[in-house]
């Protein structure tokens, strides 16, 4: 598996968003509650306590898919007083492929945590939490003291992380275990980073299909690829196998579509081996030769190795792709 990201921008994501999180060893106060308060109060700030700690749980294990969940769509992140620079914004998953790139880099992480402080405000929250990080590195130790500033929104009866600010008390060690841990990491990409990358390349396939670039096109497929059309129409292929190939297969495609959207609905099923994965999309094309628009709901298993598609095995409804495409009248024309 070549590396998926260089060392220089493995590093550069640490500096903006490695995480110093936190984590409970045991059981930790939280806001003293007033005896007037409701239990769902009580609730709301306990759901809030776990989030906290879940995260830090989660990332000690390497389990960044899950952290994905605890987040809103967009988060600010704040490690100025660590790392200068700016503030960032981040979706889930570029937070989580940054930590990616550097934390399993490390033998072992722990992050504690103490003196949770809750403040809800209808369905806004915001909490500071103490932690103490430590990172271990064959011999060598970086430890961590500061405070996490949270902000939180509460949609759909979930609690989620909109903000996070970390506020330096304290270091000790050698920060630049951070470049050692990115690179070990990059050398041996942990199952998330290749989920991504699996994802990343079915999205640049179907991207290319919107935008007709062929050249891209092109570099999506590896050498030995198959696409595998077991709902083909008659006098279409059900198999095409090797790049050439399938350049060949597509090669009319700029000519005779129109406007086309792949990925506006597009989902991923991540499985076991994070080099494979089920999609399901919806595609919208204006077809040029028959004036019809093509609406088809599509499911694909895919195979991607080091950025590329080796198996694309392809799920649709070969009637809406026979009218979209005048076959239903060429068929009639022909009896």
């Amino acid at each position: 598996m070549k590396p998926l990201f260089t060392g220089a921008l493995a590093v550069a994501l640490a500096a903006t968003a490695l995480p110093v999180i936190v984590h409970s060893a045991p059981p930790i106060p939280l806001a003293q509650h007033s005896t007037s308060a409701s239990s769902s109060q009580a609730a709301d700030e306990a759901a809030i306590a776990v989030i906290i700690n879940s995260v830090a749980t989660f990332a000690d294990q390497g389990d960044f898919g899950s952290i994905e969940a605890l987040y809103a769509d967009e988060i600010q992140v704040d490690y100025t007083s660590l790392w200068g620079g700016d503030v960032q914004t981040y979706m889930p998953e570029s937070l989580m492929t940054a930590w990616a790139s550097v934390l399993p880099g490390f033998n072992q992480t722990y992050h504690h945590i103490s003196n949770i402080q809750i403040e809800l405000s209808d369905n806004l929250a915001t909490a500071t939490a103490d932690v103490v990080a430590d990172h271990h590195l064959e011999a060598d130790f970086w430890q961590v003291t500061g405070q996490y500033e949270y902000r939180f929104v509460k949609a759909a009866d979930r609690w989620q992380i909109t903000h996070m600010i970390f506020n330096l008390v304290d270091e000790v060690g050698d920060r630049a275990l951070v470049t050692l841990a990115s690179e070990r990491a990059a050398t041996a990409p942990v199952g998330y980073l290749q989920q991504q990358q699996t994802e990343q390349g079915v999205r640049d396939f179907l991207t290319s299909l919107e935008t007709k670039d062929m050249d891209a096109f092109a570099t999506v497929w590896a050498e030995d690829a198959v696409q595998d059309m077991p709902f083909s129409p008659a006098g279409f292929p059900k198999r095409v196998e090797g790049r050439e190939n399938l350049i060949q297969h597509y090669a009319a495609w700029p000519e005779i579509s129109g406007n086309a959207n792949f990925t506006d609905e597009l989902v991923f099923y991540p499985m076991a081996d994070p080099t494979m994965v089920f999609a399901e999309w919806r595609g919208v094309v204006d077809i040029l030769p028959t004036g019809r628009l093509y609406e088809q709901q599509y499911g694909g298993l895919f195979h991607v190795v080091e950025g590329q598609i080796q198996l694309f095995r392809e799920y649709y409804d070969p009637i809406v792709f026979s009218v979209a495409f005048g076959l239903d009248e060429s068929s009639s024309a022909d009896n």
